[in-house]
């Protein structure tokens, strides 16, 4: 079969095997045990005491949650055999600790339940961590060996890396220093010019997929130029010096509607705590809480934090517009030894998160913000990887979304010439 993975943070991971799937599930519960083991150290409690956020689970609750989902789909799911095609509600066992649905089971839970001081403590938490690992990788040695039969251990170890990016993404939402090292900012290129072409979007049935990848669909794409990298601080600098977020006219309807919610006269992306007018060709001055502290972004660094909506007022004040998802996949396929680089932010894309022909939707994701089915039609697509993305989800394949107000992840974006 090509493209069989050689390593656990190949991309081709999709269509990995029992070995290599049985290490990298491995690799991917020390990451969170090490991420946890963080959290505990920064916050000096075993209850990982972090204040009530809107929008984010609590770390102690994520903990058990991610040992939950593995053994809900494998350990306790008698269908799991089915792969793709098994119901959504199958048959299940017991699970190993009877209170787990109530502790976390998001269905049976409540958002703002979450942070009860009444739930397992960090040990519990790591123990049932531990032995949901060791059933795991059990069942996963006797699995059939074809995409079905290995279906849901592969969505366990893509479900908990994307876990870990939330734990990172979750720490600079708090403020708490995970001792985590910015990548230095690569060398900047000119736009690169991509000849028209016809391209297949989607994935082919073959290994993992998520809902929103399933299907495949051509398109025939007209040449165009894209950014060679994500915008940067001192690119968007300028769009601030020149009143950006006081312009109506660059921002789309709804995206003035956000703008005009955010507290204190929003002036740039999330965590920016100044954003300076540029002066002698520097590109001006970013000072941005990164991780707890305050920094000076490097003006050649990506943009980041940065909704869908300001990148979209962006791209109006550039005279320039969003690249599109087919637009984007392209030149990350067919231009990175022209200097297209990529994996510093998710980015965004133009238009809305919509299913291609061929979609199924799958037996997991319902009612869980992993869900298309309700994004469809408002939910903006990303593209790309972080440097918080374990590397095996980093394929330029990969299709992300996300409502257009969202800024809490690590989210940028490039543009296209009109």
């Amino acid at each position: 079969m090509a493209g069989l993975p050689h390593s656990i943070d190949s991309p081709d991971m999709r269509r990995a095997g029992r070995e290599l799937l049985s290490l990298a599930l491995i690799d991917a519960r020390n990451h969170t045990l090490h991420l946890l083991s963080l959290y505990e150290q920064l916050l000096g409690s075993p209850a990982l005491p972090v204040p009530r956020v809107e929008g984010i689970d609590p770390p102690l609750w994520l903990a058990g949650h991610i040992g939950w989902f593995a053994e809900w789909w494998i350990a306790r799911n008698t269908q799991r055999a089915f792969g793709a095609a098994c119901p959504v509600r199958p048959t299940r066992l017991a699970a190993i600790e009877p209170q787990a649905d109530l502790w976390w089971n998001p269905a049976q839970l409540a958002a703002q339940d979450r942070w009860s001081p009444e739930l397992p403590d960090l040990q519990q938490a790591r123990a049932y961590l531990l032995d949901t690992l060791e059933s795991t990788l059990e069942l996963l040695e006797h699995a059939v060996e074809t995409d079905a039969g290995l279906y849901f251990y592969r969505l366990a170890l893509f479900h908990e890396d994307l876990r870990g990016e939330q734990l990172v993404v979750m720490a600079q939402t708090l403020g708490i220093s995970l001792g985590v090292e910015l990548p230095p900012a690569a060398v900047s290129h000119e736009p690169v010019l991509v000849p028209s072409i016809s391209w297949e979007l989607g994935l082919p049935d073959e290994g993992f997929t998520f809902a929103q990848e399933r299907g495949t669909y051509t398109v025939e794409v007209p040449e165009f130029e894209i950014d060679a990298q994500p915008v940067t601080w001192s690119q968007y600098v300028e769009f601030v010096d020149d009143g950006g977020y006081d312009r109506p006219e660059l921002w789309h309807p709804e995206g003035r509607a956000w703008l005009e919610c955010q507290a204190e006269g929003r002036r740039g992306p999330r965590h920016v705590e100044q954003i300076g007018a540029a002066r002698h060709g520097t590109g001006g001055s970013v000072l941005q809480r990164q991780f707890g502290k305050t920094v000076r972004a490097a003006g050649n660094r990506s943009a980041v934090h940065v909704s869908w909506w300001e990148s979209d007022a962006w791209a109006r004040w550039a005279g320039r517009r969003l690249a599109t998802e087919v637009e984007w996949e392209i030149a990350a396929h067919t231009a990175a030894r022209r200097g297209f680089r990529w994996a510093d932010v998710h980015e965004w894309t133009a238009g809305t998160l919509k299913p291609w022909p061929g979609h199924v939707a799958d037996p997991w994701s319902v009612d869980t913000e992993f869900d298309p089915q309700p994004a469809f039609g408002r939910a903006r697509v990303l593209r790309g990887a972080s440097f918080a993305t374990r590397a095996r989800l980093r394929s330029p394949k990969r299709r992300g979304f996300a409502a257009p107000e969202r800024d809490d992840g690590f989210f940028g974006f490039r543009t296209c010439a009109l």
